[in-house]
């Protein structure tokens, strides 16, 4: 009998294996993405401290007030704006993506694409 791995499992395996060749640095910080069945988060973090510079996610009140529903691709998208809107007050312009093992498209992608829109570089 052939046992398949669970989604979560592909993912986290995925995840470990794009950051082998991901990490930020205090000049080009990585940007975290996660997404739950609910909400998505997102940070920048500094990998050499480990240190989270910025973060936002959907349970924020300010960001949930504005949202509809907190798990699609609107959400996603006001998200990303978000995140780049406090980078850029913090003097962070460029990152590095990490999606985090998600597939690029879908809420990922929205997120991504928001944020690039609203100014920062990846």
């Amino acid at each position: 009998m052939v046992s398949k791995k669970s989604r979560s499992e592909v993912r986290a395996n995925k995840h470990r294996r794009i950051r082998n060749h991901i990490s930020g640095t205090a000049q080009r910080p990585r940007l975290a993405v996660f997404r739950s069945n609910n909400h998505m988060y997102a940070q920048i973090i500094d990998d050499t401290v480990g240190n989270t510079l910025v973060a936002a996610s959907t349970l924020e009140k300010s960001v949930k007030a504005e949202l509809e529903k907190t798990n699609n691709v609107d959400a996603a998208a006001y998200l990303g704006k978000v995140i780049a809107e406090k980078a850029l007050e913090k003097g962070i312009k460029e990152v590095v993506f990490d999606r985090g093992g998600f597939i690029y498209q879908g809420k990922i992608q929205a997120l991504a694409e928001a944020a690039r829109e609203a100014g920062l570089e990846f």
